[in-house]
């Protein structure tokens, strides 16, 4: 690990969750799980099965970050095209894979299932393959991308496979206070604050509680001294406002 910055972008890939059908759990769980490694996922698409749209976001996001992780569209049926968008992203053949095909193999099924189950064996020409204990298929990674299920489950089976693969930078770390006053009563001098260190990531989030309404403010960054100036800082400049602050 670095003291480098180390970012990621996240493209997820699925008609069914642009239609509203598929709520999305995988984002939160690789945000979280690159977090803890000092990957920053600073970038996320939800793209549609269409082969245009998914080569030229993952082209697109490949130039600008360190990793890309997509998640959904590598099964059998005909709207799983993620592996030979990502080959034509390339700009390599798409394979079968010979240790997919192998465990595929060794599932017996009719020869129509069995025909459906080998469209799951192609991957980009020399792709390395991602570790899967969910009792399916490996994912697999060329470049910078890595290419993962979208069932949430097994995703998170191949995410945990590439825990001791990404090699991350400075990790990113968070301060906050919780208050009962209104986001409009502190904006001036909250920006102000920040202005003062543009090096850490300052946000409000308001809520209403017990029908009061509050405002909770976060500082993130990878100095954890000045993390806890600038926390500080937030509450004294609450304090000046009249305002009692309660660290979370």
């Amino acid at each position: 690990m670095s003291d480098r910055v180390v970012t990621a972008a996240v493209v997820i890939i699925g008609n069914e969750i642009l239609s509203g059908r598929t709520q999305d759990t995988n984002l939160r769980d690789i945000a979280l799980t690159l977090g803890r490694l000092g990957i920053r996922v600073s970038e996320a698409r939800v793209v549609p099965d269409v082969e245009d749209v998914i080569v030229a976001v993952v082209n697109e996001v490949r130039a600008r970050h360190d990793y890309v992780l997509t998640t959904g569209g590598i099964g059998p049926t005909h709207d799983d095209i993620t592996a030979a968008c990502i080959a034509k992203a390339f700009g390599v053949e798409l394979v079968e894979h010979p240790v997919i095909a192998a465990w595929l193999r060794s599932r017996e099924a009719p020869p129509d299932v069995m025909a459906a189950r080998m469209r799951m064996a192609l991957v980009p020409s020399g792709a390395g393959l991602i570790e899967n204990d969910a009792g399916s298929p490996p994912g697999f990674c060329i470049g910078n991308v890595y290419v993962l299920a979208g069932i949430p489950r097994v995703m998170r089976a191949m995410l945990a496979a590439l825990e001791t693969k990404l090699i991350g930078g400075a990790v990113v770390q968070s301060r906050s206070v919780v208050a009962y006053v209104a986001e409009s009563a502190i904006a001036v001098p909250l920006g102000n604050l920040q202005l003062r260190h543009p090096s850490v990531d300052i946000g409000s989030y308001p809520f209403l509680k017990d029908g009061r309404p509050g405002t909770a403010l976060v500082a993130r960054g990878t100095d954890a001294a000045l993390l806890d100036e600038v926390i500080a800082q937030i509450e004294a400049m609450l304090a000046a406002a009249g305002v009692a602050a309660v660290r979370e």
